[in-house]
């Protein structure tokens, strides 16, 4: 899936919020939640999520969801994360 098709995907789905970011390597954020909800796309480096006690890890090419209200805390890899996200209210 490319960067495009992602977004156009977001846009049928309701995410009228789309924005491209990303994390240094190795930086984290501490447990939180959005209020919103959250689909991304990884397009370079790796981040783990983790909820409950339960680490997930996504890589280059991979989507991602967290749901409104839903606490976990974030990890980048080592050669950090640039991604495409939609939110949705």
């Amino acid at each position: 899936m490319t960067e495009a098709e992602f977004e156009a995907e977001l846009k049928r789905q309701g995410f009228d919020d789309i924005a491209t970011g990303g994390l240094r390597p190795n930086e984290s954020r501490v447990e939180h939640a959005h209020g919103y909800d959250v689909r991304g796309f990884v397009l370079e480096g790796a981040i783990a999520l983790t909820c409950d006690g339960e680490r997930r890890e996504f890589r280059a090419g991979d989507v991602f969801t967290m749901p409104a209200g839903r606490r976990h805390s974030e990890q980048a890899g080592p050669d950090g994360l640039r991604y495409v996200i939609g939110r949705r209210r």
